[in-house]
């Protein structure tokens, strides 16, 4: 089942049976606000503070997923999940209220494809039969955790992001009606040097451009294998790194094939505040489970690399004045 150094190839192919995406204000007014399965009108969601509310945004994508999948919460065998919070509490406390057995990650911004392609995993081999695996992002706790709370008003740079006010989550099965994942590349740790944690977008790109090149060797493949390759959360300042990188490289990819999902979810134009375009857990994970596995089931994609992203760093290494380490995650989905 491994195929080349670092990626797996599923010969049973599993299904992602069910998915669900729930989102914030700025999601709503989005472009993609038709593909959420739940919106709210604002950032605290009737809870006593922002981390609560992004606990909610979880546990109803988890609700929504089972419901669409059929199933009971007694009939999911593992929970796999993760998010920016310090120690990842909101998935600890979803798990609670879920009462499932559960598996913690932490990768930043790429859980969502980590999760996937270790859901994906267990029930490739037999070890789960059906798996949920989701993430979540708030950006009033991310604001607060890694840069400045909101309520201080503070400027940001041209290169900042706007972190995803969601949650996005997958039902993993051997069997049923829906995409398929037919494999994955578990990324390597980049660091180029870069300290600014409002430069998110710079700090990822080699991050992923190293992954989806480990992910072409290793199958033998090139872009022409799929319909669309979607980063997670590079922006306008890491997608054009990207571009740039496979062009150095000889690998130029078709602007109409190669997406980022931090572009996708909001109107750059009309929506000033996001800056540089979306970020977090939640932007993978929700434009993957929403708007991209409803294009495929429209028969407008017929097969999908996402390559999740993640910047590695905490407040205590930003404040020793740390570099970024990065790292990308890679996911094929093909429609069933």
């Amino acid at each position: 089942m491994q195929q080349g150094h670092q990626s797996w190839r599923f010969d049973n192919k599993p299904v992602i049976v069910a998915s669900a995406a729930v989102g914030g204000p700025f999601e709503a007014r989005g472009p993609l606000s038709k593909d959420f399965d739940l919106l709210h009108g604002d950032l605290w969601l009737g809870q006593a503070s922002f981390e609560k509310a992004e606990r909610k945004l979880l546990e109803e994508a988890c609700e929504v997923a089972i419901g669409k999948a059929g199933l009971e919460k007694k009939d999911i065998d593992f929970f796999l999940c993760g998010d920016l919070m310090n120690q990842i509490t909101a998935s600890s406390f979803a798990a609670r209220t879920m009462a499932v057995p559960y598996l913690g990650l932490f990768g930043a911004c790429a859980t969502s494809m980590e999760g996937l392609a270790l859901a994906s995993l267990l029930v490739n081999s037999r070890a789960g039969r059906y798996v949920l695996c989701g993430t979540s992002s708030h950006n009033a706790t991310a604001e607060k955790q890694f840069r400045y709370p909101t309520e201080y008003g503070g400027q940001k740079p041209p290169t900042a992001q706007w972190t995803v006010t969601g949650a996005g989550v997958a039902v993993v099965a051997p069997e049923g009606k829906g995409p398929r994942v037919t494999g994955a590349t578990i990324g390597r740790i980049v660091d180029m040097g870069i300290t600014d944690p409002f430069n998110m977008g710079a700090a990822m790109a080699p991050a992923a451009v190293d992954t989806i090149t480990a992910h072409f060797r290793d199958f033998g493949i090139f872009h022409e294998e799929y319909d669309l390759i979607a980063t997670g959360d590079l922006g306008k300042v890491g997608h054009h790194i990207a571009k740039d990188l496979f062009a150095k490289h000889g690998m130029a990819l078709p602007e109409e094939k190669f997406v980022d999902c931090g572009l996708l979810i909001y109107d750059l134009d009309r929506q000033e505040e996001v800056i540089a375009g979306g970020s977090g857990c939640g932007c993978s994970a929700t434009v993957t489970y929403g708007h991209l596995l409803n294009r495929m089931k429209q028969g407008e994609l017929r097969k999908i690399l996402i390559v999740a992203t993640g910047a590695l760093l905490s407040p205590i290494t930003y404040q020793q004045n740390d570099s970024i380490p990065c790292i990308a995650h890679a996911v094929a989905i093909e429609r069933g």
